[in-house]
């Protein structure tokens, strides 16, 4: 299957790069062809609930958002941050926080149930999104340049023999190709080694984030809390710290994130985030309610001078697969956002030129180092 732009990841990246080049498609005439792959059986379904939102890159891309039903329903109502210690906690005014971890004007959303309106927006501008489709190897010309993805077989037996439901796989081939992966995706770390992207800027460094969905006690819910914590139950030595979203419907997020540079090899990130609940100053917001889902995912922690080079011939880097997680606001939704519309507005310009594609688009690096 051909097409002009191929996305790895129906995630805020992903999304955002395909329906920024169907809008810009649609605004001058130009045709341009968009597929999204997504691993996941339903777009969403891998992402767990729970995050703070800052609407700046969603305004830039759908600014009647609020019209269209977008779920953001549960703006920041009230911030808190403490600091624990093994039986007590005291808090830190908001006041004196860094101004970039401030949450006004943002939301605590479902980042899952915010991915699929996106989905519904992209397929409404006529994107193909395909869930349920990994994609399992990269795709090279005989000049080394990138031209699009294959997907995995399907319905191989344990002993490599094909079953009834067997489905080989598919080449999906593009004249760009965006890996939107997440953090440490498989094909962008072999993109990575294969055009040394990271020649030239540090290492990226990591944190495990671990979280829950809970069910809570609707007299200790207020949607739109956000809470942060720093100290106990790690030590002096470990970077740590946890984060509790109220979202709506009496559900709260409740997470717990680690740096992997922690010296202590028998400390378990798990069993610091099951302590952390028991805290005096958790656990009873806890107590009377119910952990509904759980999950784990890493983190990007390298900040801007861990962003390797974004683009290659046939494809670029975009969202938590490049690293733009912005430590500081401790959220990165919005910067994931921004990328992958910076990258679509370069291939689009570039296959509007006349470009025969599989090069080397200069402009979106450039694009993002002026934003």
């Amino acid at each position: 299957m051909d097409y002009d732009v191929v996305i790895v990841g129906a995630g805020p990246a992903g999304l955002s790069a395909a329906i920024r080049l169907r809008q810009m498609s649609a605004e001058s005439g130009h045709e341009v062809s968009v597929c999204v792959l997504e691993k996941g059986s339903e777009v969403g379904a891998h992402i767990l609930s729970g995050a703070v939102l800052e609407p700046r890159a969603l305004d830039e891309l759908i600014p009647d958002w609020k019209d269209r039903g977008a779920p953001l329903n549960a703006p920041v109502t009230g911030e808190k941050f403490m600091v624990l210690t093994e039986k007590g906690s005291f808090g830190v005014p908001v006041w004196t926080m860094p101004p970039q971890m401030s949450n006004h004007g943002n939301y605590v959303v479902s980042l899952g149930n915010v991915c699929r309106w996106l989905a519904e927006q992209a397929e409404a501008l006529g994107v193909e999104v395909y869930p349920g489709f990994a994609a399992a190897e990269v795709l090279f010309d005989e000049q080394g340049r990138v031209t699009g993805v294959a997907t995995g077989d399907m319905g191989v037996a344990g002993d490599g023999s094909h079953k009834d439901s067997y489905q080989p796989g598919m080449e999906l081939r593009a004249k760009y190709t965006f890996f939107a992966e997440g953090c440490r995706g498989s094909l962008s770390k072999s993109l990575m080694e294969r055009f040394a992207l990271r020649d030239g800027c540090d290492p990226q460094a990591y944190g495990l984030g671990l979280k829950e969905l809970w069910q809570l006690d609707p007299a200790k819910h207020k949607a739109g809390t956000v809470i942060h914590t720093a100290g106990w139950p790690v030590d002096s030595k470990t970077w740590g710290g946890s984060f509790i979203y109220h979202l709506e419907d009496n559900q709260a997020a409740v997470g717990y994130v680690v740096g992997l540079d922690y010296r202590n090899p028998h400390l378990s990130p798990f069993d610091e985030f099951q302590r952390f609940k028991t805290h005096p100053a958790i656990r009873p917001m806890l107590e009377g309610g119910k952990r509904i889902a759980y999950g784990a995912r890493a983190l990007n922690e390298g900040g801007l001078q861990a962003i390797p080079e974004l683009v290659f011939a046939g494809g670029a880097l975009i969202g938590c697969a490049a690293g733009f997680l912005n430590v500081p606001k401790i959220k990165g939704t919005h910067t994931a956002m921004k990328s992958g519309m910076l990258a679509a507005e370069a291939a689009f310009e570039a296959l509007k030129s006349g470009d025969p594609g599989y090069g080397v688009l200069a402009a979106y690096p450039e694009a993002f180092r002026r934003s």
